[in-house]
């Protein structure tokens, strides 16, 4: 049986996990595939740390440019975490016509332009399906499964730490700082949890996902990021009395109308989503994307969007399409740019209904002025919520919004600050309805 020969840049957690199944589950692999996958070299800075499974000391080197230069290692893994060294290993590697295979999502989200276009003169093929949802296989089905279709919009809880944080403020009515500690305390988030709870690591693997989707390299200079960790436990209580529960959502949608040249909409903010909405079931450190194709209609992808297994799979499966290519060579080396659709809708136009929570002073007036505001940017008003004062002389003032334009709000916003009868900064989550 022939040998595909494969090099691993970077070894932990995930490298392991690649290791340790490529080992154990060996036999499956060949009978599957007609190939053997078999690791010649492992390129790590610790080489002398235990790891389990252990390999055999000959595979290891510090120096990636080994695995590189080595004439037996046709496919190389890049699992080194960060941007600047994984780049240059990767542009390394299409120079050397070697096939790559990457979880980095935040090198792709960066790079992706750069090294496609590197890989496409070279005819390298990459592959990335761990680099947006972990064990979900929402690339290959974005790249082959939906092929035909139009991709009218793609709804994504894809950060499993910020979805844990939500989940458990939710459920045991945690604030943040408290669930947060959790979360780190259980291993779901990291000793520096920034860019999971800034929103950015759900960003990387939107700017993925729309890129494939529409055919155009999205500059993540043009989508709009917003965190989790301003959320407090009342604006959990007061979205579940509305009917709603707040994720961390990825939105990604087009003009349906729109035929050439169509502009997308790609973010990634807190959001109130219906009870009603499966999305608003998927709780812990789960993932899933609900995918909307003006072919297949509906579809929704669910499963473990990190962790060593997880991604484990993710990666395998790429290492088993490589195999295949190094067989049987392919045109397409991972993205396949289209003119189609070609830029992103500024943030300032994006229109969506919106929670606005105030902390405002008890008294008579107060919700006219708030109002006056409002409909002097033509911003109306769907519901009110104001409880009985119980702090101090103030109270929360809860207003779920008619759809607006993100510049309307902004502006409201700003006038809605100034009054003295406010005396917090105002609270704005966008509502997604799914229409």
């Amino acid at each position: 049986m022939r040998q595909i020969g494969i090099g691993i840049a970077g070894f932990g957690t995930i490298g392991v996990g690649v290791y340790k199944h490529l080992v154990g589950n060996r036999r499956l692999l060949s009978e599957r595939l007609g190939l053997e996958l078999t690791v010649k070299k492992i390129a790590d800075l610790d080489i002398e740390r235990q790891r389990t499974p252990m390999p055999p000391p000959s595979l290891f080197t510090k120096d990636w440019q080994d695995l590189i230069d080595d004439p037996q290692v046709q496919v190389v893994v890049e699992l080194m975490g960060g941007i600047k060294v994984p780049y240059k290993f990767v542009m390394a590697a299409i120079a050397k016509g070697k096939i790559v295979v990457t979880a980095n999502k935040a090198l792709l989200a960066e790079h992706g332009k750069e090294i496609f276009a590197a890989a496409a003169a070279k005819n390298v093929p990459i592959f990335f399906e761990a680099a947006a949802a972990g064990g979900v296989p929402i690339i290959k089905a974005l790249k082959e499964a939906f092929v035909v279709n139009h991709i009218r919009s793609m709804h994504g809880i894809i950060n499993g730490t910020s979805n844990y944080i939500l989940t458990r403020m939710t459920q045991a009515g945690l604030g943040f700082e408290e669930a947060l500690k959790e979360a780190q305390a259980a291993g779901y988030a990291e000793a520096d949890p920034t860019l999971d709870i800034n929103g950015w690591d759900a960003a990387h693997k939107a700017i993925i996902l729309a890129s494939l989707a529409y055919g155009f390299w999205v500059d993540g200079k043009d989508i709009s990021v917003e965190g989790i960790q301003n959320i407090t436990a009342a604006d959990i209580e007061f979205a579940q009395k509305l009917g709603y529960k707040i994720k961390l959502l990825a939105v990604i949608k087009s003009d349906e109308t729109c035929v050439e040249n169509c502009p997308v909409e790609v973010r990634v903010h807190p959001t109130l989503v219906p009870e009603s909405h499966v999305l608003a079931s998927v709780n812990g450190v789960f993932n899933a994307i609900a995918v909307h194709g003006d072919v297949v209609g509906e579809t929704l992808f669910y499963g473990r969007g990190a962790g060593q297994d997880a991604t484990a799979s993710a990666v395998i499966s790429d290492l088993a399409e490589a195999a295949v290519a190094l067989e049987t060579p392919r045109p397409n080396v991972g993205f396949t740019p289209h003119g189609l659709y070609g830029k992103c809708t500024p943030i300032s136009e994006v229109v969506t209904p919106y929670y606005l929570r105030l902390s405002v002073i008890d008294r008579p007036g107060v919700l006219a002025l708030i109002s006056g505001i409002l409909s002097e940017e033509k911003i109306g008003i769907s519901s009110v919520i104001q409880p009985e004062a119980h702090e101090e002389e103030t109270v929360p003032l809860v207003l779920m919004l008619h759809n607006a334009a993100q510049s309307q709000m902004n502006a409201a916003i700003e006038k809605i600050a100034a009054l003295d009868c406010v005396k917090r900064p105002p609270q704005v989550l966008r509502v997604e309805t799914f229409a």
